[in-house]
């Protein structure tokens, strides 16, 4: 039985549920609202909107519970961040950062070598990337095409949600991909079900998209950190929400280990349990280098250990960072001639004041995890494959509310 507080409230009616989704609803429920009291000061949504110029949107892509058998089992979709917003020519400073390889993210080698995100980040599901890259290129192409005559390398991330959804169908279209990113708003943004996380599972329980932001001040300046996951990993016994073992006593049913569903479809025993993937994306309008882009990037693992985690061979654990700060610098080598200078120039933070945007970071990435658990919902997938969100009576036992 669904958890009542917890129903799939998300599912259509009847056939597909797909199309943009950014803003939380009325009863949208977060971590802090159960009496979870993280560290750190956040911004005014706690989100990665937070950061001035960053917009989020989803394409959400659900179909009924009764219909979800074989090719007509959709729980999938795509999310879409736009790091400065309308600015689609200027390039950010970046970075990236694998701490496990079982998964993909498109565009990075680009990002390494030249230290720049040059186009809007998607995440997505697996098998899904190819189509979500190639709608990115026909959405850029149509607001810059200049831009498009040379060259784009969309960034595209993924994690796998075969155990919901029928992943091998093609669910996700261009036209999913398009509305993300024509929906992408700043403000408050959704979790839990919704976008490229609708059909994850994180710690044994419904996972999916979340988020968390935090404001820094060093010396004389505030900067705000956000952080935005897609939460497909963990091992159930694992799941500490700010210091308390949640996981270990949880009542929810856990039938994605609790079944041999993967075997009996494939003739391959089960994948070990917390196999999944986590992509996560962090941004700041602090000035950095890439290179400290790059050492933000590597902060991430740090707030997931903060949650559990010990990582797995059988997980994707990808993450980027970057910089909306220095605008008009990093243009490409093409550009560069045609505004008739040689050299580029940035400001960015001492090195000596990183640590309190290290610390923003695992801030972030512990509370985006819990927040995902907390506004996910149960939901039945393709063929009564049923995930179970964490129970909010749990929560607030555990914290006194």
């Amino acid at each position: 039985m669904m958890h009542q507080e917890n129903s799939a409230s998300n599912a259509a009616a009847s056939g597909f549920d797909s199309g943009p989704t950014h803003i939380a609803s009325p009863t949208h429920t977060r971590a802090r609202d159960l009496g979870v009291a993280f560290d750190g000061t956040t911004g005014p949504y706690n989100a990665i909107t937070d950061v001035p110029g960053v917009r989020v949107g989803y394409s959400t892509i659900i179909s009924d519970a009764a219909q979800m058998h074989g090719a007509q089992a959709a729980c999938t979709g795509v999310t879409a961040i736009l790091p400065r917003g309308d600015d689609v020519e200027s390039p950010c400073a970046a970075g990236t950062f694998a701490l496990n390889g079982n998964g993909e993210m498109t565009g990075r080698t680009w990002i390494e070598e030249s230290g720049s995100l040059t186009t809007p980040v998607a995440i997505t599901n697996t098998h899904s990337v190819g189509i979500v890259h190639s709608a990115i290129d026909q959405w850029l192409f149509k607001r810059c095409p200049r831009k498009a005559a040379a060259w784009m390398l969309p960034v595209v991330a993924e994690t796998w949600d075969g155990y919901l959804n029928a992943i091998n169908s093609q669910h996700v279209t261009p036209q999913h991909v398009l509305d993300a990113l024509d929906s992408a708003a700043s403000g408050p943004i959704a979790e839990g079900n919704v976008g490229g996380g609708t059909g994850m599972c994180c710690y044994g329980f419904k996972g999916g998209s979340g988020t968390a932001s935090r404001t820094v001040t060093l010396l004389d300046k505030t900067y705000t950190v956000g952080v935005f996951l897609q939460c497909n990993f963990g091992k159930r016994y694992e799941l500490n929400v700010h210091g308390v073992l949640l996981g270990r006593d949880s009542k929810a049913p856990n039938p994605m280990q609790e079944t041999r569903w993967f075997e009996e479809e494939s003739v391959v025993p089960n994948p070990p349990e917390g196999s999944g993937s986590v992509i996560a994306v962090v941004a700041t309008d602090a000035p950095l280098l890439p290179v400290q882009c790059k050492a933000l990037a590597r902060r991430m693992p740090m707030g997931l250990a903060r949650t559990g985690t010990t990582g797995g061979h059988f997980s994707g654990d990808i993450f980027l960072a970057f910089s909306t700060g220095n605008p008009g610098s990093l243009r490409s080598s093409m550009a560069a001639e045609e505004e008739g200078r040689a050299l580029d120039s940035m400001e960015f933070v001492a090195w000596g004041l990183m640590d309190a945007l290290y610390e923003a970071v695992a801030q972030c990435v512990e509370e985006s995890v819990v927040n995902t658990l907390v506004a996910a919902r149960d939901i039945v997938g393709r063929d009564g494959h049923a995930s179970y969100a964490l129970p909010h009576d749990e929560v607030r036992r555990a914290f006194g509310r």
